[in-house]
């Protein structure tokens, strides 16, 4: 297992020690750019890690939302994209279909990066109907690490929040991280 971690316009800067990967907050909707998400993906990189990039999505305008999504986050060769599939702040949360044309329209526009589904275990097993997860579900589920309540084929397991937020990947080392992010 690999440790990783994800952040936000929260973290100012971050430690990457010990650290394989890094996923950075790159937008929301149709209008949020993280203002930190330059600097953030300098000290990913500068670490050694391997980078994700992830968009919070809000139902609506999904085809645009894709489209700002990959129009802010950085373009490299083995970058990782995700959805952030969740509650807004006003209690909302996009429509299982909805959540699946943004994977899609993501991977057409994108189609040389892989691209991932975060959600938490409540939405993976009370919300989501389809189990489309693009190329690998990143679960958060608050308990041991790299054990995650749920019977789906996971790659990212989100197991704490504090003090930032904790991940493992299902990975045998950075290597073969970086190769499966790889797609030629």
């Amino acid at each position: 297992m690999l440790r990783g971690i994800d952040v936000s316009s929260y973290q100012s800067t971050f430690d990457t020690d010990g650290q394989s990967f890094v996923f950075i907050k790159a937008t929301e909707g149709r209008s949020y750019i993280n203002p930190r998400l330059t600097a953030q993906t300098k000290i990913a990189r500068d670490g050694g890690c391997v980078v994700g990039y992830y968009h919070f999505l809000w139902p609506g305008n999904i085809t645009a939302q894709a489209e700002y999504f990959v129009a802010k986050a950085p373009e490299k060769k083995g970058d990782l994209l995700a959805v952030d599939w969740e509650w807004t702040g006003d209690h909302t949360a996009a429509s299982n279909s909805e959540k699946d044309r943004f994977i899609r329209e993501v991977k057409r526009l994108r189609p040389s990066h892989r691209v991932m589904l975060y959600c938490n275990r409540d939405f993976w097993l009370n919300r989501d109907t389809t189990s489309y997860a693009g190329d690998g579900l990143w679960i958060a589920d608050y308990v041991t690490s790299g054990k995650p309540r749920i019977k789906a084929k996971w790659r990212i397991h989100q197991y704490t929040s504090t003090p930032l937020d904790k991940n493992v990947a299902d990975f045998a080392s950075k290597d073969a991280l970086r190769d499966w992010a790889t797609i030629d």
